[in-house]
């Protein structure tokens, strides 16, 4: 913005300079150059006070002294004394009709022809002939003059562009730094004021706006509060259940795997109350490769008992995600899990590079969604079958930064999450996926 304000009054100021100064400029030029015309005329018309023609053929004709190349002339046009052209020239000739002065620029050099008269009667002519540097000399020393003056106004418009730019700039640099901050997560930022009324007003919006989403971030942080120790509770009498049963009967079947799926629901309860806790960990890194490595080891026996095998493999060189781990573990069993249960085949996780950001694809061999992929991400289950869970996976990836995008809807749906790489840098938008390998 503020460049752009300083190239706006700089080019108005040199606009209006250009259309004052060029008109100016040209107007003295012609102003100085009538003056010597005029001063030429005069001397001319001195000059021919001490010319007399002669009455008589053969008399010679005296010139006074004069800076000027003169030729007199008689009334019919020839020339009798001085040096010029031998018949009167045009400028001559409208004189010796006339009977009035006339001036003239021609090549360069001024001209001016003044008629003798005896008894107001023309009887002849002089022309005066004298060099155009005087007026030339005066017009560029006016245009430098000008040039000057312009070059003044310019660097003075210049000058007040950049404090104006700085003065109505900085606001605005401030607003935007309150936003940011806002953008991070700090509800108690309020705008600077600036004493412009539109900027203030802006101000006053953003305030508002952080007061609201505070208390709205707030309500929802008490209620997950409460509600993950209202599960508590009862999650773990149910766990104390089974492992009683557990004690009283190692063998019986099912009960193993109902432990291990109560400490998972568990875990995804902490999970939960971290993130509505603390939004902001940008500093945390996961190596998306052990990650695959755990989500295997998690999901094979399941997936093998439908008789579907699990792949994993990892393209990229450097698999390190700025993300919180367990946040990450969550949305792969989401994603998986909608694979083991809406899918069909085999089950193949592939984490890969994309332009500074990291690619999650699971995809799975069935026949994908049936009406449009967003349905699913919605908090109703849709009518293909898929629940919330994947609604929580992709606010859980915008918690982390990231993005959860079907890449294919199917057959053979793929699911990508995208990760910011470690290292790159916190803005830009993620990339456009293609489909997943």
């Amino acid at each position: 913005m503020r460049r752009r304000l300083v190239i706006a009054i700089v080019a108005v100021a040199a606009g209006a300079v250009v259309l004052f100064g060029v008109p100016l400029a040209l107007v003295l030029e012609r102003s100085y150059r009538d003056e010597d015309l005029l001063r030429l005329q005069r001397d001319t018309i001195a000059a021919t006070r001490s010319i007399d023609l002669p009455t008589q053929r053969g008399d010679p004709v005296e010139l006074p002294r004069s800076r000027d190349a003169l030729a007199v002339y008689d009334r019919a046009g020839r020339r009798v004394a001085g040096s010029g052209p031998a018949a009167a020239p045009s400028l001559v000739a409208s004189v010796l009709r006339s009977g009035r002065p006339a001036d003239d620029v021609q090549g360069g050099r001024l001209v001016a022809a003044v008629p003798i008269l005896v008894d107001e009667r023309v009887t002849g002519a002089v022309r005066a002939v004298r060099g155009g540097a005087g007026a030339a000399r005066d017009t560029h020393g006016a245009w430098l003059v000008i040039a000057a003056i312009a070059a003044a106004v310019l660097a003075a418009a210049t000058l007040a562009a950049l404090v104006l730019g700085r003065r109505l700039a900085a606001p605005l640099e401030r607003l935007a730094g309150a936003a940011r901050r806002l953008g991070d997560g700090d509800f108690s930022v309020r705008a600077p004021r600036a004493d412009v009324a539109e900027v203030d007003a802006v101000g006053a919006a953003l305030d508002a706006t952080a007061q609201r989403l505070g208390d709205l971030v707030a309500r929802e942080r008490a209620f997950t509060t409460n509600a993950s120790h209202q599960l508590r509770t009862p999650l773990a009498a149910l766990r104390l259940e089974l492992e009683a049963l557990q004690l009283d009967d190692p063998e019986a079947a099912g009960l193993a795997e109902a432990v291990a799926q109560v400490e998972r629901l568990q875990s995804t309860i902490d999970t939960l109350l971290s993130v509505a806790r603390d939004a902001n960990r940008g500093d945390e890194v996961a190596d998306l490769s052990r990650l695959l490595d755990d989500a295997e080891e998690r999901w094979r026996e399941m997936l093998a008992r439908d008789a579907r095998p699990l792949r994993s493999r990892t393209t990229a060189m450097r698999p390190l995600a700025r993300a919180s781990r367990p946040v990450v573990d969550e949305i792969v069993d989401v994603l998986v899990d909608n694979a083991h249960l809406h899918g069909a085949g085999a089950v193949t996780l592939t984490v890969r590079e994309l332009d500074g950001w990291l690619a999650l694809d699971v995809a799975d061999q069935g026949q994908g969604f049936t009406g449009d992929p967003e349905q699913a991400m919605s908090r109703r289950p849709s009518a293909d079958g898929h629940g919330i869970g994947l609604a929580l996976a992709r606010t859980l990836a915008h918690a982390e930064g990231g993005r959860l995008v079907v890449t294919s809807p199917g057959p053979a749906p793929v699911l990508t999450l995208l990760l910011r790489a470690a290292g790159a840098g916190r803005d830009g938008r993620a990339p456009a996926v293609g489909g997943g390998s």
